[in-house]
């Protein structure tokens, strides 16, 4: 499966199939979730999803980069960055796919 994307309307289609709500109400309590966890991060909150990871905003600081073209110094002003840790059940979930699991697949 790698290459492939995973898109609202997939998330949509599945919650349909699992939890079997109609396709307007699934595609309703994605659309619901993700609000909340763009709001809760648009506030500066951490969002902890059990068993999947931590979303948080972190501030960089102004710093000198340089343009790799040129060798030019160029300032970078400071700004918020969006970061993602995944957590070890997630880890291991996707190592194990990957055949670099505890199976030796």
């Amino acid at each position: 499966m790698a290459g492939n994307t995973v898109t609202r309307a997939q998330l949509t289609e599945a919650v349909y199939q699992e939890v079997g709500l109609s396709r307007n109400e699934s595609a309703d309590l994605v659309e619901s979730i993700l609000g909340e966890v763009s709001n809760a991060l648009a506030k500066g909150e951490m969002v902890k999803i059990s068993s999947f990871g931590s979303f948080a905003v972190r501030q960089k600081g102004r710093r000198i980069g340089r343009n790799p073209k040129t060798g030019e110094e160029v300032p970078i002003l400071p700004r918020k960055v969006l970061v993602f840790r995944p957590s070890h059940v997630l880890k291991n979930r996707v190592n194990v796919n990957a055949g670099n699991g505890p199976d030796g697949s």
